[in-house]
């Protein structure tokens, strides 16, 4: 991973596509990288181009990289709209394809999880241990929602899966966006909700979409590499050290209605929660699941 030896550009909020390739490592830096100011959704962009392929391991030589600086049709987990004004997050997919099949994937957005967590924390960030994970697919800062995850599978096969990795992550302009979602959101139930959002230069000031995106990029490149060989064992005991309520007295919703409570106990290698309750230890899987703690209030996140 390289780090900015200079501070970035502050003229144009878009990304230096100069200082971000001198910032990717060797691996990330073979990617082919696509940026275009408007689309409706990278994921959707990316799926199109996944389905027309052939269905076998070697289909695809590299990941592909695709950013939009706008999606008018951008959604997150449950097909929530994911707002973001231009220049403030960084919206990206990456198309790949791994040698795993379907029942494979299990664990994948969490591994890439991980990926997030370990890229924005080489970053000059103030108090990096406050970037933490919120299963299943939500990376915070100091409690707040800074990223979040949408994988989708184009095809499986015995042998291998094309998959889209959706990431957002809001980077500049915390109360603003703060501020739109609540208004968005006036009429939405508190039960149907997610979680705050916030922005990466509520810990680094300067923080930009060009070093975020090289930050983010190395990471992912080995995490995807050793997922696709070894699935998500290996990075079970990472995420269960970045998980943010490790140990707290949690509540599960499913579409807003309670489902169950009990202690967060991190996770197995199949990326399931593990929840403590009076009957015995759960293995929680993702579906539609959601998890808040449970002195948040009545709303689900």
């Amino acid at each position: 991973m390289n780090t900015p030896t200079s501070p970035a550009p502050s003229g144009d909020w878009r990304i230096d596509r100069q200082r971000a390739v001198a910032l990717f490592g060797p691996a990330a830096n073979d990617w082919p990288i696509e940026i275009v100011e408007e689309t409706g959704s990278t994921n959707a962009d990316l799926m199109a181009r996944m389905k027309a392929l052939p269905r076998e391991a070697g289909a695809l030589a590299q990941p592909i990289v695709r950013v939009a600086y706008l999606q008018t049709a951008g959604r997150g987990r449950r097909g929530r709209t994911w707002y973001a004004e231009p220049g403030n997050a960084l919206l990206f997919s990456v198309a790949c394809v791994l040698p795993r099949p379907l029942e494979g994937l299990a664990g994948l957005s969490l591994a890439v999880g991980v990926a997030l967590v370990d890229g924005l924390r080489s970053l000059p960030v103030a108090g990096p241990g406050q970037i933490a994970l919120k299963w299943p697919n939500d990376v915070l800062l100091e409690g707040d929602k800074l990223a979040g995850i949408l994988i989708e599978t184009a095809w499986s096969t015995q042998d291998a899966s094309a998959v889209v990795i959706g990431i957002g992550t809001n980077v500049k302009g915390a109360d603003e966006l703060a501020a739109k979602v609540d208004a968005l959101n006036a009429d939405v139930p508190r039960a149907a909700r997610g979680a705050a959002p916030t922005a990466l230069s509520r810990a680094l000031p300067n923080a930009n979409l060009t070093d975020t995106l090289a930050a983010e990029l190395n990471a992912l490149q080995p995490a995807l590499q050793r997922f696709g060989a070894e699935g998500f064992a290996p990075f079970r005991q990472r995420w269960n050290g970045c998980h943010a309520y490790a140990g707290r007295d949690v509540v599960l919703f499913e579409q807003g209605v309670e489902t169950g409570r009990g202690v967060a106990a991190g996770v197995d290698d199949l990326g399931q929660l593990l929840l403590d309750t009076p009957s015995g230890r759960q293995a929680i899987a993702t579906g539609d699941v959601s998890l808040r703690l449970a002195d948040e209030g009545s709303g689900a996140a």
